[in-house]
């Protein structure tokens, strides 16, 4: 056996740790050694904890891990895993049993908390700052010099989640729809409108019925984008976006108010949206309030939280 080929068969017979940050929209994980040093890292499709209620969810979580599974593989054995996920809130083992079983691993080996608690230690020490998250949904988190973990918002779609990729979405379709009710055809004058149903396939209700109703919140979630195109040209699509911000600053706030005056981080995707959004979060906080804006890394995070548990390892 060639010295490339003994350095293969170690490295793939190694214990190595797994990160992953599941999203609605996207899945991103990472590998790691005992050292914490990353290894690899990739993407697999959204999931969410809320999935788990249904028989075709969780088939498609299953689905997911499985693939994984598969990818990771090769670069080693996956002997722990830190997972965080949206819309976990500690109350079923459903997600560490399936995780368990696709990665042949004992469930003491698996640890998995909301995908917030991963992206705030990826940003913060407990205790230091606020961290405001704004994906396909929205939520502040505070973790305190206790390990106690705190939030604001993230009560998921169907309740609030205001400010974030999906709410934008929603927002703009329902005063797309509005103003048709209004106006017929009024859509025409609207680039808003325009882009929207370019991405959804056409301007007829049924087609927007189908979409709102029968596809993923992820899905959904990427029509903020369109929102956020037409922004300059659509006073309705800048209107939306400052509300946006507007709403992820009550987050901020409202730890502000419990918790006392920290720096605030901003994290997730729709701060990539468009640049009002940002301003108008800054506008809607107090002057005392620091604000900054963080790529999170949290599958990065994740990872190396779950290689420390391999050093306990026999």
């Amino acid at each position: 056996m060639s010295p490339d080929q003994q350095a293969s068969l170690v490295q793939q017979t190694a214990d190595i740790a797994l990160g992953i940050d599941a999203g609605g929209t996207q899945t991103r994980w990472a590998l790691a050694n005992k050292d914490e040093q990353i290894l690899a890292s990739g993407t697999a499709a959204g999931l969410t904890a809320l999935q788990i209620d249904k028989p075709e969810g969780r088939e498609a979580v299953h689905q997911i891990f499985a693939s994984l599974a598969a990818a990771t593989g090769s670069h080693g054995q996956v002997s722990s895993i830190r997972a965080g996920i949206t819309g976990f809130g500690g109350d079923s083992q459903t997600l560490p049993e399936m995780l368990a079983e696709c990665f042949d691993l004992q469930k003491q080996h698996i640890l998995v908390s909301n995908d917030i608690e991963i992206a705030y230690l990826d940003i913060f020490k407990p205790g230091t700052g606020y961290l405001i998250y704004a994906g396909t949904g929205s939520i502040a988190a505070y973790i305190d010099a206790d390990g106690e973990f705190h939030r604001a918002g993230g009560r998921g779609y169907l309740l609030d989640d205001a400010g974030g990729g999906f709410w934008i979405a929603r927002e703009a379709i329902s005063k797309l729809w509005r103003a048709e009710d209004e106006n017929p055809g009024q859509w025409k004058n609207s680039e808003m409108a325009i882009r929207i149903f370019k991405l959804i396939g056409g301007n007829d209700w049924n087609i927007s019925r189908d979409f709102i109703y029968h596809r993923s919140r992820g899905e959904i979630g990427k029509l903020a984008l369109a929102v956020a195109s037409a922004a300059y040209s659509d006073p309705v699509a800048m209107s939306i976006l400052q509300n946006a911000g507007k709403e992820l600053a009550r987050l901020g706030m409202a730890m502000c108010a419990r918790f006392g005056s920290k720096p605030i981080a901003l994290s997730g995707r729709v701060q990539e949206l468009h640049p009002a959004i940002v301003e108008s979060l800054r506008q809607n906080l107090a002057p005392e309030i620091s604000l900054r804006q963080s790529t999170c890394q949290a599958h990065f995070s994740a990872a190396r939280l779950a290689a420390r548990h391999l050093k306990n390892l026999p």
